[in-house]
């Protein structure tokens, strides 16, 4: 469980890992395709509750790894971080506004364009699963923060509810065959496209970096989205591969 679960405050509401929580994001999951601003926005906002339970945010200078067009920059910049954003994708990284923000950086998350020990907060949300290195980007976030900084990492899990993201729940029947399916059914590609822009990242993969990883001490390693009561599957293997929706790891850098 989180190390304090109640230590912040989203809209003046302490922030808790609370089953009426979980049930209004997996809500939110239903418009990342049709109305991506509400759905990132509002986990940005619970992203800033919960990472402020581990660390403060006023005055830290934080990057966002695959932070696309900004729908967490306004939430963190609210708490006082310095933010950066880095992406991949030039037309990610504009669309928002069609402009590009200052403190923005186009690059591979694979290969972080930072100095070592050069920041405060290293953070990346739903992003991993999308890397074909999804663990060297781990270690790079790790690279670039500073000893006692936070590194947050959480990723979509391939064998939970949402792994296929848009294509889901066929995934289960395999990535490339859920692909087929939703271009007959609407008439184009998904944006996450199995084997090309999305991969099957599992817990298991998550949990052994965690434990081989070195540079860092392991703050926390829970369901992201599910209520505190529940964070006793990561133990079982099998269950916990299909009930969590999305694994978060959490280290101070040493």
């Amino acid at each position: 469980m989180p190390l304090n679960d109640e230590s912040s405050t989203v809209a003046g509401r302490p922030w808790r890992a609370t089953l009426r929580r979980s049930l209004r994001l997996v809500n939110e999951f239903r418009y990342e395709q049709p109305d991506p601003a509400r759905f990132y926005s509002a986990i940005a906002h619970d992203s800033v509750g919960q990472l402020s339970s581990y660390t403060p945010l006023a005055g830290s200078m934080l990057l966002d790894v695959g932070g696309g067009p900004g729908y967490f920059r306004d939430a963190f910049e609210e708490a006082g971080a310095t933010y950066f954003s880095l992406d991949a994708d030039a037309g990610e990284l504009a669309g928002m506004g069609g402009d590009i923000p200052e403190r923005t950086v186009l690059g591979s998350g694979m290969e972080l364009p930072f100095r070592d020990s050069s920041l405060d907060i290293t953070y990346s949300s739903n992003v991993l699963e999308h890397v074909p290195e999804p663990w060297t980007m781990a270690d790079e976030m790790v690279r670039v923060t500073k000893p006692g900084g936070l590194v947050f990492i959480s990723y979509t899990v391939w064998y939970g509810p949402w792994g296929g993201h848009e294509t889901s729940p066929w995934h289960y029947l395999g990535g490339a065959r859920a692909a087929r399916r939703y271009c007959r059914k609407h008439g184009k590609s998904p944006k996450n496209v199995f084997g090309t822009s999305m991969y099957a990242v599992t817990v298991k993969a998550g949990l052994e970096w965690a434990e081989r990883q070195t540079a860092g001490q392991v703050l926390d390693l829970i369901p992201r989205y599910n209520p505190a009561w529940s964070h006793w599957m990561l133990k079982v293997p099998g269950v916990r591969e299909v009930a969590t929706w999305n694994l978060m790891i959490v280290l101070r850098k040493k």
